[in-house]
């Protein structure tokens, strides 16, 4: 068994893109994505976690959490809000030709990619940096011109909060082209 090198920073704060499987359109329909909100809330109620921020695009999620001092857990959580998820929309989403022998060994389903990235967040300018991306997808993915037309987003939280403007990165913006800019 592979032995993946992760960050382990106890309380740490983590960037993560969650992929479906061979880039599955799943995420289009306010039933399934009030299903994983349903999921994320669960699990955040048993294993506790901040979300600094979020995006679900079609097939790909990107998000930000901040784990509680002492744990450095991203991995379970991830785990078990793939898994819960699956359980419950897989009559929907489970692709018999997509099932290999490896699926078949590792008991998994054909919704998601087996793996995750992730990468520790170090220092206020990467946080900013990555927060920036996360609400920037949605118009790099050309499914909006503008960042405030996406739904599923914590951008909206954080125009709220009078940290962005409503029309960041929009229309005649310049682009943001991603980090070390």
């Amino acid at each position: 068994m592979p032995n993946y090198r992760r960050a382990r920073t106890l309380g740490g704060t983590f960037f993560f893109t969650i992929v479906t499987y061979r880039r599955q359109q799943i995420f289009v329909g306010d039933d399934v994505i009030n299903e994983l909100r349903n999921v994320v809330k669960e699990v955040k109620q048993k294993h506790p976690f901040q979300i600094d921020a979020w995006v679900l695009l079609p097939d790909h999620m990107h998000c930000i959490w901040t784990l509680p001092e002492g744990d450095d857990a991203y991995s379970k959580r991830i785990g078990m809000i793939k898994a819960k998820f699956t359980s419950r929309v897989k009559h929907k989403f489970e692709r018999s030709e997509f099932i290999t022998e490896s699926k078949i060994r590792y008991r998994e389903s054909t919704i998601w990619q087996r793996r995750f990235w992730e990468h520790e967040i170090r220092g206020e300018k990467d946080f900013e940096h990555h927060i920036d991306y996360i609400h920037y997808n949605p118009v790099k993915h050309g499914i909006v011109k503008n960042v405030f037309d996406w739904p599923y987003s914590t951008f909206h939280r954080y125009v709220e909060k009078g940290v962005y403007s409503p029309n960041w990165a929009g229309i005649g913006v310049k682009e943001f082209t991603g980090f070390g800019e």
